[in-house]
């Protein structure tokens, strides 16, 4: 959590002030996001690595993924300018034990949608923001060379929460900056005598564009 207060506090702070030469446009009317991302997998979870058969050794821990978003904002009021999108995030990961262990190396695919809710602060020329939705995610572990399983392909209630801030250079193109969590719901039991996947937050560090 004290890596997403300060990355948040950070976009907060460089938003672009407002010129003194003439008024700044207003946020909006739509923006479109590409990040390339960070998703920090956890990598010492018993009961994820039971849910599907596994040793935690051969949880595959961070990776690399993307994001793609498209916010339309239809409500300025006051300070805060109202806006409502969508969101895909993927993200992949692989995990190979070390010698000598024999066990098998793994995969791991995550990967949501979900609309969401956004405030806005700041302008055209740059704002930062504050964001959530649920929607629905799939979240695979597998041994390299098999097929995935029940857990891996089942639907999860998945709700996203966080923040981050657009830095518009040229009036239609800008340096972006996510941070998000992505609380996953508990999996369904499919294997005997294990629990199901557990409760989990997973962090996603996003950079990338936006387009407007």
């Amino acid at each position: 959590m004290r890596c997403v207060l300060a990355s948040l506090l950070t976009a907060f702070a460089f938003v672009s002030p407002v010129s003194a030469q003439e008024p700044p446009p207003p946020i909006g009317p739509f923006v479109i996001d590409l990040h390339a991302t960070v998703p920090r997998f956890p990598s010492d979870s018993p009961q994820l690595a039971a849910s599907r058969g596994l040793s935690v050794a051969q949880l595959p821990g961070s990776g690399f993924g993307v994001q793609v978003g498209a916010h339309f904002y239809f409500l300025h009021v006051k300070a805060i300018t109202f806006g409502v999108g969508a969101e895909y995030a993927a993200g992949r990961s692989s995990q190979t034990p070390d010698p000598p262990s024999t066990l098998a190396p793994t995969k791991e695919e995550f990967s949501t949608f979900a609309p969401q809710l956004s405030f806005n602060f700041g302008h055209g020329r740059g704002w930062s923001y504050l964001s959530g939705g649920l929607g629905r995610s799939t979240w695979a572990i597998v041994p390299v060379g098999l097929e995935k399983g029940p857990a891996d392909v089942e639907s999860l209630k998945t709700l996203n929460y966080g923040g981050g801030a657009r830095w518009f250079a040229k009036p239609h193109l800008a340096f972006s900056l996510d941070v998000r969590i992505y609380v996953i719901s508990p999996g369904t039991a499919f294997i005997s005598g294990a629990a199901g996947g557990p409760r989990t937050n997973l962090l996603v560090i996003a950079a990338g564009i936006s387009v407007k």
